[in-house]
């Protein structure tokens, strides 16, 4: 098995999963820091690239700190995925390019796009085709198990993907219709990386360090990829990575730690948005699951979404702060 060039010299990568409104430019960086291989943008229309929309534009920006980075686009009309990867490849220039066959949201999949394309298997031929034959770059996929029961076949969409052009690929194992609901079917993706000659990503239900050892070893994948296991804990790589070499994992992070990460992340997050308030808007999600599992995390999150300012959001943080450390003083 030959690895893509962005994969040389990395044994066992890490992957940042592709994440509408989570995996953006700041995340991405901060993910890397804690030891994510490989990071992949937010999921971009072909349409909305190849009009130039400035909003699509806005999610395809990188740092070279982020290398290796991939661009996953998505769409149903091989033209324009053709159009949409060139343009990406010559304005941008990421490290591969990754089609999404894998988006369960429905104003995805009404359009044909993401998983829905899942049904129709020469159309998925026809895309990896013209995007491969679009860029000298590697043109990489993600996939789900199938559209539905009925049509559940990694295996059989997994080889028509390699014989298509994919130099590596990502397997989800749940179907659109399973949304993310049940038990990721890990056994599915042992069966692929039998099946395929190129490297197999694994994904699905990693949560915590040890898990993604349990999917290296349980299915033989070559990286294994991370999606909700990352919100608001970029933690996880560095506890995967020591998961993966058999070492103990370090200490998890203090609260003053998790906070001195979130403020980090929300200043870079501000400095992509103009609109302060609409960015303070974006970043509350990040700002649930940083204080998710805290004494009296609740009651933080709903004083932090009633707050219109990130200076009051810092007020609120530091001040649960001193409340921590007076209740370990006098403890």
């Amino acid at each position: 098995m030959s690895n893509p060039p962005f994969l040389a010299g990395i044994e066992d990568p890490l992957f940042l999963a592709p994440q509408a409104g989570v995996s953006e430019s700041p995340f991405r960086r901060l993910c890397r820091e804690f030891g994510a291989d490989v990071v992949v943008s937010e999921f971009v229309s072909a349409d909305g690239i190849v009009r130039n929309s400035a909003r699509s534009h806005r999610y395809l920006r990188f740092e070279e700190v982020e290398r290796p980075i991939g661009v996953q686009i998505f769409g149903s009309a091989p033209a324009m995925m053709a159009d949409a990867a060139a343009l990406v490849a010559d304005m941008y220039g990421p490290d591969f390019i990754d089609i999404n066959f894998g988006c369960p949201v429905k104003k995805v999949v009404k359009r044909n796009g993401g998983s829905g394309c899942l049904r129709d298997l020469p159309l998925v031929r026809r895309i990896i085709r013209a995007v491969d034959d679009a860029t000298s770059l590697p043109t990489t996929v993600k996939i789900r198990s199938g559209f539905d029961q009925a049509s559940r076949d990694p295996v059989g969409i997994a080889r028509a993907c390699e014989d298509a052009g994919a130099t590596m690929l990502t397997l989800h194992p749940r179907t659109r219709s399973d949304m993310y609901s049940g038990q990721a079917r890990w056994d599915e993706v042992r069966a692929v990386v039998a099946a395929l000659s190129i490297p197999v990503i694994g994904n699905g239900d990693v949560r915590t360090g040890p898990d993604a050892r349990r999917m290296r070893d349980e299915t033989g994948c070559s990286g294994v990829m991370i999606a909700r296991g990352s919100h608001g804990n970029p933690w996880i790589f560095r506890e995967a990575r020591a998961a993966l070499a058999g070492k103990r994992p370090a200490a998890p992070p203090t609260v003053e730690e998790r906070f001195e990460v979130c403020l980090a992340h929300a200043r870079s997050a501000i400095a992509l948005e103009p609109d302060q308030k609409r960015a303070l808007l974006e970043f509350r999600k990040h700002l649930s699951w940083y204080t998710k599992g805290l004494r009296d995390g609740r009651t933080l999150r709903t004083r932090i979404f009633e707050t219109e300012t990130w200076e009051g959001v810092e007020s609120l943080l530091s001040e649960y702060l001193e409340t921590l450390r007076a209740g370990r003083a006098a403890a």
